[in-house]
């Protein structure tokens, strides 16, 4: 037996020991996971600590790695589908859960287990019909043209009070079913968020989430083109709103609230267009499936 399997089988033994049967499941947690063997376990360790809380369900799609081996060896819910896509992941994970509500989550984010009770307690009866937490950015190991893209991008106002770009949504019942009914889209989690009205949504400043940013220009740009595909797909589709949108104006407003961030508006409009023409010919394709991957922000 491996060293990594005898941790796994010590670990599952440690939480079968400490589970409390009379303790309430407050949330069923939906990861879709391709190829995060690197990050996967280092999520699942902070979601697993208190057994029986969560429901937790890893949707592996399409993996070449040990995705799905490092899932197994926690207590949770393991799908192993063959086709790499997200939409058909978080689609087959939520016919397998069964407690709302549902919190949608991305593998290579960092959040806690008190955390994600704390998201679901802010939606269904008398609360938001979906939720997400602040969003913590790290630096550490980002080139410093990176880093200036991504100051920016923090300050715009789209980005502040939008719930895409933060890896983690909490939803109500209704909420599910809302989603649930939602197309294929390649910017899954913006068109989740404009789904719902802005009186529908609330932002949980206490509960924070770790969204590790590209280390690099190169896969910032790939990044950008991921998502600027995306976005077309969705203004195809008429889900995207005009509040979802980044106007000069807005950038106009960055500078006159933070004057120091003047010197970085050329770095942010650069790498958005960069973004845009890598991603011009996937979109005259037609080719909204191919996930430009940012490999950088997992190692």
């Amino acid at each position: 037996m491996s060293a990594q399997e005898t941790g796994g089988d010590a670990r599952r033994a440690a939480w079968t020991g400490a589970h409390d049967p009379d303790r309430a499941t407050v949330a069923s947690v939906v990861i879709p996971a391709h190829d995060e063997e690197r990050t996967l376990g280092r999520l699942l360790d902070a979601l697993c600590v208190v057994p029986g809380q969560l429901e937790v369900v890893v949707a592996c799609n399409g993996c070449t790695d040990g995705t799905a081996d490092v899932a197994r060896r926690y207590p949770v819910t393991v799908l192993d589908l063959p086709e790499p896509s997200k939409t058909l992941a978080l689609r087959a994970a939520d016919r397998v859960a069964r407690a709302f509500p549902r919190v949608y989550l991305d593998a290579d984010v960092e959040i806690t287990a008190d955390g994600i009770a704390r998201l679901a307690a802010a939606v269904g009866a008398g609360g938001a019909a979906v939720a997400a937490p602040r969003r913590v950015m790290p630096r550490t190991g980002v080139t410093v043209l990176t880093r200036w893209y991504y100051d920016v991008w923090e300050a715009l106002p789209t980005v502040r009070s939008g719930l895409f770009g933060r890896g983690v949504l909490a939803v109500s019942q209704d909420g599910a079913r809302r989603v649930a009914a939602l197309p294929e889209m390649m910017a899954d989690d913006l068109v989740l968020s404009e789904a719902f009205v802005r009186a529908e949504r609330a932002v949980v400043q206490d509960v924070t989430v770790v969204v590790h940013p590209a280390r690099t220009l190169r896969d910032l740009v790939r990044r950008r083109a991921r998502v600027t595909t995306g976005n077309l797909q969705a203004d195809q589709a008429g889900l995207r709103g005009p509040d979802a949108r980044t106007t000069p104006g807005d950038l106009w407003r960055v500078v006159r609230e933070r004057p120091g961030l003047a010197l970085r508006i050329p770095v942010f409009l650069a790498v958005v267009l960069a973004g845009r023409a890598r991603a011009r010919s996937a979109v005259r394709r037609g080719d909204f499936t191919t996930w430009e991957r940012d490999a950088s922000s997992r190692v």
